[in-house]
């Protein structure tokens, strides 16, 4: 799912080949992401269009050969000046006078040729890893390779050759986009760059090699005559053209150089907070400040950034501000969240910060991700990247508009990756919640799944053992024995040994309510229309919108219940993001859409089915309510954490969904029905707990 969809999107052609644009966002101000060499298309720019398109108008295109733009084989088609062509006649077709130019190794060519033959259209140029020829020899290594030359085994940069591409043309790919990507943990972006890469076929990539492009003294005449702002973002260990280009260029342009230190050619994809901001400040430069409060004057303020995955997390965060609020008299706390968390929020009377308008929604990724009762949550975290990265950035803009003494992130995850990405952002006390560490593999996935597994963690142990200041303090949500017995991977420590040297405990799970305040349940019972007479039966999904299969699963077997448990009722709850529309018409069973105080109904109930998510799982074990679970195929944390805890309680039910069949439902549910709840109790006071370890950072 893209983090932002366009405003409008078209053709332009020109010379018969079809080229594909894209407009996102409106103002005054355009910046114009101009196409790249044709191995990929505009897609590289994910990480920049939804965070430039809130300040800006921002027009993107699929140069020729790739994406939805036509893909030529003869080699004149892919000359310097067709893809310079090519930018203007687009500019034109989308009403575009003067736009700010960023640009990508190749297109850097195009750009410069752009600001320098029409300056009256460009307003600044942003170069980044530009590869025009200056100080430039093509490849690091490469100075032997020949394009054409034919050999029994092709390796390093003979890989960089026709009759290879041809031969081998994926094999080229990972080899040239492991070299682009040098920085460690770089797995998703050369997979993206791989996947954008067989958007297209090696002979296309073949003509643009066999094309004319311009040599050392064009590339200096058309600089000469730049004469607008040039930013030039070259990285230092850039090994597809080497930073000392860049260097060169920002020279003859009068431009300023920033050395991505430690970055290869793709800066914008691996460190793209950083690129994002360096082109707002570049080319967007914010208005001044007018005014500003002393520090002693202002208000305690709380920016508050609660998961969307799931209801839990809303309804667990709420208890911690009410008790944070009790712990720190006068302290304002703003929501940074999306739906369904806002429902919970609004339901509370809790603020919303209104850049909240801007985030992504995580929710609906997932959904997108996930197949009948299946989520491979892991996967679908990784190819959230674009959200994430997107979602971050509106924090940011949040923290940058008002001052805040402390920033709260229950399982934010951009927000704690990104800090540790680029901790010189941290200005304010952070913390940072979650209730499991660690990705873990499905066995069923195979090796890339657990290597895949094992470099986030790698990554993740990385950013806090080398940069511990960042989390003011780390809440993991239960105790230390609720952490799996497993390693983070292969020669790695084990989870539980690593959290308790890095995280404080609430030393419970944190409840909406805990049991103490449900109080007397045949009075709840009455209160929400239950009968003493009846066994109510909830079904539930959570607020994600992944559980359609189940609700419909269980919703069918009710006439198998019924006949095995005559005093049955069913209430199947949606969810705010399940259609009810779209579940079976079962006669007997009620469908509820969004229920804001669902722990009270699980409290009441006789029985409940639910999906593997903690946070339901755990209301019912405070409740002392029978229950099964049916953790989602590939899930990792409902299979393994989520499991591992509910072990530890005695609680719960698990039952595989293709072996929920209306006969075994059936006898499930009049067994737990027929037999005692005997859970271990669930620990009181967390809330409080947590709210207090919070505190202590104010």
């Amino acid at each position: 799912m893209r983090a932002i969809q366009p405003a409008r999107d078209g053709y332009t052609t020109r010379g018969g080949v079809r080229l594909h644009w894209e407009v996102y966002g409106e103002g005054d101000r355009t910046v114009f992401l101009m196409p790249t060499w044709s191995i990929t298309h505009s897609r590289h720019w994910k990480f920049q269009i939804a965070y430039l398109a809130l300040h800006c108008r921002v027009l993107v295109m699929d140069g020729r050969g790739n994406g939805l733009s036509d893909r030529p084989l003869e080699p004149q088609a892919y000359a310097d000046q067709e893809y310079t062509a090519d930018a203007l006649t687009v500019m034109d077709d989308t009403g575009t006078q003067k736009a700010g130019l960023v640009s990508l190794s190749s297109g850097a060519r195009w750009a410069l040729m752009l600001a320098a033959q029409h300056p009256e259209r460009v307003s600044g140029a942003v170069f980044i890893g530009p590869a025009v020829r200056l100080a430039w020899k093509p490849f690091k290594d490469a100075a032997s390779v020949v394009f054409d030359d034919v050999h029994d085994e092709y390796d390093g940069w003979q890989k960089y050759n026709a009759n290879y591409w041809l031969k081998d043309y994926r094999g080229f790919l990972e080899f040239f986009f492991g070299c682009m990507f040098p920085e460690p943990h770089s797995t998703k972006q050369i997979e993206d760059m791989v996947g954008w890469g067989l958007d297209t076929t090696p002979e296309v990539l073949v003509a643009t090699e066999r094309a004319d492009i311009w040599d050392d003294k064009h590339t200096i005449e058309q600089a000469k005559h730049v004469t607008c702002p040039v930013l030039v973002i070259h990285g230092d260990d850039d090994e597809i053209v080497l930073h000392a280009n860049g260097a060169a260029l920002a020279e003859i342009t009068g431009g300023r150089l920033l050395t991505m230190e430690g970055s290869g050619h793709a800066p914008h994809a691996r460190d793209p907070v950083a690129v994002n901001l360096a082109i707002a400040d570049f080319l967007l430069p914010a208005a001044p400040l007018v005014s500003r409060r002393r520090s002693m004057r202002r208000p305690r303020r709380a920016l508050y950034v609660s998961s969307p995955i799931g209801l839990g997390h809303a309804r667990r965060d709420v208890a911690i501000a009410n008790e944070l609020r009790k712990q720190v008299p006068g302290l304002e706390i703003e929501w940074l969240a999306q739906d369904p968390v806002t429902r919970v929020l609004a339901a509370h009377g809790e603020k919303i910060h209104p850049n909240s308008k801007d985030l992504a929604l995580e929710s609906k990724h997932i959904e997108m991700e996930s197949g009948p009762h299946r989520l491979h949550v892991f996967g679908a975290w990784r190819r959230m990247d674009e959200i994430l990265l997107s979602n971050f950035m509106v924090f940011l803009d949040a923290v940058r508009q008002c001052d805040y003494d402390l920033w709260i992130g229950d399982e934010a995850w951009e927000l704690d990756y990104y800090l540790h990405e680029n901790p010189e952002l941290k200005r304010a006390a952070y913390v940072w919640l979650t209730d499991f560490v660690g990705w873990l593999p499905m066995p069923n996935l195979g090796e890339r799944d657990a290597f895949l597994c094992a470099d986030y963690n790698a990554e993740m142990i990385g950013h806090i053992e080398r940069l511990p200041r960042i989390r003011d303090r780390a809440i993991f949500i239960g105790r230390p024995d609720d952490i799996v017995p497993d390693a983070f991977g292969p020669g790695m420590p084990q989870i539980r040994d690593w959290t308790e040297r890095h995280y404080d405990f609430s030393g419970g799970y944190i409840l909406g309510l805990e049991s103490g305040q449900l109080g007397d349940r045949r009075e709840l019972r009455r209160r929400l229309g239950y009968r003493d007479d009846e066994v109510v039966c909830i079904a539930s999904v959570g607020g994600s919108g992944v559980g359609t299969a189940l609700l419909d699963r269980v919703m069918r077997a009710f006439p198998a219940v019924k006949s095995r448990v005559p005093d049955l009722r069913m209430i199947a709850v949606a969810g705010p993001r399940i259609d009810p529309s779209t579940l079976p018409a079962v006669d007997g069973v009620e469908v509820r859409s969004f229920v804001s105080d669902l722990n009270l109904h699980l409290a009441a109930c006789d029985i409940a089915l639910a999906q593997g998510g903690l946070s339901t799982t755990m209301e019912l074990v405070a409740a002392r309510r029978p229950f099964i679970y049916f953790p989602l195929i590939d899930h990792c944390e409902q299979n393994f954490h989520v499991h591992h805890r509910l072990q530890r309680y005695h609680a719960g039910r698990r039952m595989d969904f293709q072996a929920a069949t209306p006969e075994n439902l059936a006898l499930e549910i009049e067994s737990l029905l027929s037999g005692p709840v005997d859970f271990v109790g669930v620990e009181s006071g967390a809330a409080a707990r947590a709210a207090s370890l919070i505190a202590e950072v104010l």
